[in-house]
């Protein structure tokens, strides 16, 4: 599993054009369930996403075609990550 951390760089370039191309982009990603959540950050400085990816490559692909990523608007950090612990509802999602 992995978490992606994406920060503003060039809040010039986040227009409502380009932030409307990249919800659209992910929800393809949402619904080829490869993605689990998402969403700004508060303060909205960037955003989050949670990924079911097999492995970092993966995502990384995903990621250079975010029209976000694309324009230079965003960078990232990828953090693997392996959950033990969770609630009933989430605990299907173990290793």
């Amino acid at each position: 599993m992995f978490l992606v951390d994406m920060n503003f760089v060039d809040l010039e370039k986040i227009t409502p054009e380009l932030t409307e191309q990249h919800k659209c982009y992910l929800a393809k990603q949402y619904e080829a369930n490869t993605l689990m959540f998402g969403g700004r950050k508060v303060p909205r400085t960037g955003g989050i996403l949670i990924s079911m990816h097999d492995n970092e490559q993966q995502i990384k692909e995903v990621l250079a075609s975010d029209p976000f990523v694309q324009s230079g608007a965003v960078t990232y950090t990828i953090t693997e990550f392996v959950p033990v612990m969770a609630s009933r509802d989430y605990a299907h999602l173990l290793a």
